[in-house]
């Protein structure tokens, strides 16, 4: 295995465990990275969505104490009970959008201006939403979500399906939009996280399964673990963050990666199609 591929690898790790769930858009920094890497092939795209298991095991990792209480209650707590309920229902929106139109959003938002665009709107979605949080949220914690609020994010989380969005961003912001509190949207974002990466990433891989071989095997392995790595350390940076900062500072970083896709655009240094 050519040792330059998997320090290649390692740096798309990082890339996609740093930005996975932050409100910033894994998608666009991994496009952006793989074309200055060189990695634009049949078999990146599958690795791309390989490392994504890392960043999810990350937060299985971060959130495991809340999630084995909510599957030991499952059949006996009302509290649990109705947690597992708003994560799927959370997740009914994202999955019928992936099966039915996300091959179309593909072929046609997939390009430079969209990404651009969806990066510098977000921001200024993010702009105003900080502006206009309230003191006291309606709903402080995850557990104090109804399927409604869940149904509500889980809409909103759709929105993530295009490139450039950020799916952390829509749910977290639109999270905090419905009356959620900073912490109980970022909680029920990586919450929510869980199955919709799960099934998307099972699914690709599955439809790319014949671009695999046992020799890719290193290389695969070196992103998952950076991967995770990265995005455990990120996770626990973010929930401590949210305490006590606002999003504002992603806002201006979307603002500024907006205008890096345009240039790498413009001049024909990245590639922004699938």
């Amino acid at each position: 295995m050519d040792f330059m591929l998997l320090i290649k690898a390692a740096i798309m790790g990082v890339v996609e465990g740093l930005t996975e769930f932050l409100p910033v858009s894994s998608t666009g920094h991994l496009i952006l990275t793989g074309s200055l890497l060189g990695m634009t092939d049949a078999k990146s795209k599958v690795f791309d969505i390989a490392i994504q298991s890392g960043a999810i095991l990350a937060v299985l990792i971060v959130y495991w104490a809340r999630i084995r209480e909510a599957l030991g209650g499952i059949t006996s707590s009302p509290k649990q009970q109705r947690f597992v309920l708003n994560i799927a229902i959370g997740f009914i929106p994202a999955g019928v959008v992936g099966l039915t139109v996300y091959k179309a959003i593909k072929a046609h938002l997939f390009n430079a201006p969209v990404v651009a665009g969806a990066f510098i709107v977000g921001a200024l979605i993010i702009l105003w939403a900080e502006k206009r949080a309230q003191p006291v949220a309606r709903v402080q914690t995850v557990d104090d979500m109804t399927p409604l609020d869940a149904l509500k994010v889980g809409l909103v989380q759709c929105l993530g399906m295009i490139p450039g969005t950020s799916r952390s961003g829509a749910t977290i912001i639109g999270g905090m939009l419905l009356g959620l509190s900073r912490k109980a949207a970022t909680d029920f974002s990586f919450f929510l996280a869980i199955p919709t990466l799960i099934s998307a990433g099972g699914y690709s891989l599955w439809k790319e399964r014949h671009a695999l071989s046992m020799a890719d095997f290193p290389m695969f392995a070196v992103g998952f673990v950076v991967s995770f790595l990265a995005a455990w350390a990120c996770v626990r940076w973010l929930l401590r963050y949210v305490s006590s900062h606002t999003f504002v500072p992603f806002a201006w970083y979307r603002i500024a990666f907006g205008i890096i896709v345009l240039a790498t655009w413009w001049t024909g240094t990245v590639i922004w199609a699938d």
